[in-house]
Formats: C-alpha cells, structure tokens, sequence
C-alpha cells in the first residue's frame, strides 16, 4: 500500500538546513493497524505528513498504491488525496459554521462532488456507525470533545478512503472517550480492511496497534509487529 524508497526531507531555517527525516525506508501493507511514536520533535508527525501527500520529500520516493506521488503535480496530488485519503487531527479542524452533517458532507462536494443521494446514503450511514445520528443538525461548539472526534472520523471515511492517517487523535480527549475512539477505529479497519497510521504518544492507542515504528531524529530506530 506504501512504500517510501531513501526519503529525507529538509526545512530551510534561514541561511540553515535542517534535516528532519534522513533517509526513510518504510513499508506498510493494506489494512495495517500501525502507530509511529518517538520523542517530541523526533519527525514522527513529519513522517505523517509525508506519507499523507500533506507534504513532499526533498530526496526520495514516496508510493503509494502503485502511484509515485512525488512525480504529481499540485493538482494531481490533491485529487488523489481526496480520492485515497482520510485524516484526523488533534484539534478535530471541523468547520465552526457547518453542521456535524454539513461537516461530514464537505469532502465529498468538495473532492468527489458526488450526487446528493449518494452523500445523503454515506452520511447517514457514518453517522450511524459513529453513534451521532441524533447530533446531525448540531454545530461543532455544541458537541463534546469526544463527539467532535467522532465527527472528525466520520468526515474522514465518508470519501471511503483507502488510508486514514490520525495524528494524536486522542490528545485531547479524556481516558474512556478516548478507549472509545481507538475501538470505533479498529472496528473500521476489521470490517472495511481500511489502512490505519497514527502518530502518537498515547500508549492507549500503542497498546492497540498491530505494529509500532518508533522514529528518533528522524530515523526508524525500532519497527516490531505485535503478536496477540
């Protein structure tokens, strides 16, 4: 599902080079439940970044599903992204203005411009899954913590992507809500065999996975797969 060949990728701090990510090899196949942890600073939310077409390498190859997305121009990048792609932040990102179905509908203007039965049919189906049927109408300040994750996830799989990348995506929720999400997520993947990557510090979420890659200025220092 993606591979990543020699990637490095290097920010410019005024008259200095600073490497972040040195030389990445990786591979993580369909369906993987996996999570990239490391120290703070130590590139993890880069390698995310990296992998989920938000960003592009300054050496290197990243591929994904068979598509050298390093070779795609801005436009292209962007239409794959939406059509492969799903993500979740810390801080959620919904759209104060929208509705929790508003929110959940916006990609698939957006992205897929899907007809309105066909955005209807998904939404209402996610909001199903993620038990806020009954919150649809309800705008991002009226809802908990928790419910906004949910929000967030739903919006995140409505354009049926085949990769989801979770950057601490439970920060900032307490302990049950967040035991919640990590289950809500980890059903999607059994059931839907959807492509999982988070980047976290949250041993909840390391304690779930069926793998982690731990990265130390900006290099995979560990990648063990976990056994039940």
């Amino acid at each position: 599902m993606i591979s990543n060949e020699h990637v490095t990728k290097v920010y410019k701090m005024g008259e200095v080079d600073l490497t972040v990510i040195k030389d990445l090899n990786l591979e993580i196949k369909h369906g993987e439940f996996v999570a990239i942890v490391g120290p703070s600073g130590s590139g993890k939310s880069t390698v995310l970044n990296l992998l989920g077409c938000l960003d592009k390498p300054s050496d290197g190859k990243v591929i994904i599903d068979g598509v050298d997305v390093t070779k795609l121009d801005t436009t292209a990048l962007a239409n794959f992204r939406g059509e492969n792609i799903g993500f979740i932040f810390q801080s959620f990102n919904l759209i104060p203005v929208l509705s929790v179905y508003e929110n959940i509908e916006y990609p698939l203007i957006m992205i897929q411009n899907l007809p309105k039965e066909e955005r209807n049919r998904r939404i209402m189906q996610l909001l199903k899954d993620v038990d806020m049927l009954d919150q649809k109408d309800k705008f991002p300040d009226q809802l908990s913590g928790g419910q906004r994750q949910r929000v967030a996830i739903a919006r995140a799989l409505v354009t049926k992507p085949k990769i989801v990348f979770a950057d601490e995506p439970t920060a900032n929720l307490d302990t049950e809500t967040s035991n919640q999400i990590i289950t809500l997520m980890r059903n999607i993947q059994r059931e839907f065999n959807t492509t999982f990557i988070f980047a976290t510090h949250d041993e909840k979420i390391v304690t779930a996975v069926d793998r982690i890659i731990t990265i130390v200025d900006g290099v995979i220092t560990d990648d063990r797969r976990i056994t039940s």
